[in-house]
């Protein structure tokens, strides 16, 4: 029989993890967080919205088998890895890294500020394949979904809309989709969602979300 849901998940049930400078909320099991109804939806086994305060990071520490991508949504996040490649990410940017056969990295704020940043990471399609990198711009159109990227079956697509703002939710079977600013109108769905709130839909295409406030959503799609 075909599951057809709309999950709601607020923000203040996430799982919170806290150390010297940062403070992550994670959407799925992690490390000591461990539930075993809740390690994953579809590809992304992994949901973070991280918080560091200038400076404070993520050392060097590896990867495999993981496509990880990061989106900031505010200040700046400065990345090296083992590959070589050095960057600092900002809003409107989208970096992917693909760990395949391993990978080392390293994640900071910037020195002028905390940043804001959310990763996510999904399975692969294939393993052990040798690790890559990208970093691009995305040119996102007020008050519309924009697609951000495309890793294997998985697409993330972004929306900042203003209040009283309208969008209609994509046509894939399941969908993540998370108030990463903002809060969204009470609907036939929920009461209002607020900022680090989420949904996760499987089998109810295109439904409507609208804004209360300035709103930025990142919807994930598989």
């Amino acid at each position: 029989m075909m599951t057809v849901s709309v999950e709601i998940r607020r923000g203040t049930d996430r799982y919170l993890t806290r150390g010297p400078g940062f403070f992550t909320r994670h959407s799925f099991a992690f490390g000591e967080h461990y539930d075993p109804d809740n390690v994953g939806f579809g590809p992304l086994v992994c949901h973070d919205d991280h918080r560091l305060g200038a400076g404070a990071g993520f050392g060097s520490h590896p990867h495999r088998d993981l496509e990880i991508v990061t989106w900031v949504l505010s200040g700046s996040l400065v990345h090296e890895d083992s590959a070589g490649h050095s960057a600092v990410v900002t809003p409107g940017l989208v970096q992917v890294l693909s760990a395949g056969s391993g990978v080392t990295h390293s994640e900071l704020a910037g020195p002028d500020g905390p940043v804001r940043f959310v990763q996510a990471w999904l399975t692969p399609d294939e393993v052990g394949t040798p690790p890559a990198y990208s970093l691009r711009a995305v040119e996102l159109e007020p008050g519309r979904l924009v697609e951000v990227v495309r890793v294997g079956s998985a697409t993330l697509r972004v929306a900042r809309l203003g209040a009283g703002a309208a969008v209609t939710l994509p046509e894939e079977p399941r969908q993540h989709v998370f108030v990463a600013g903002g809060a969204l109108t009470r609907s036939s769905l929920a009461e209002p969602l607020a900022d680090g709130d989420a949904y996760r839909i499987v089998d109810r295409p295109g439904l409507s979300v609208t804004a209360a406030v300035p709103t930025e959503l990142m919807v994930w799609t598989f």
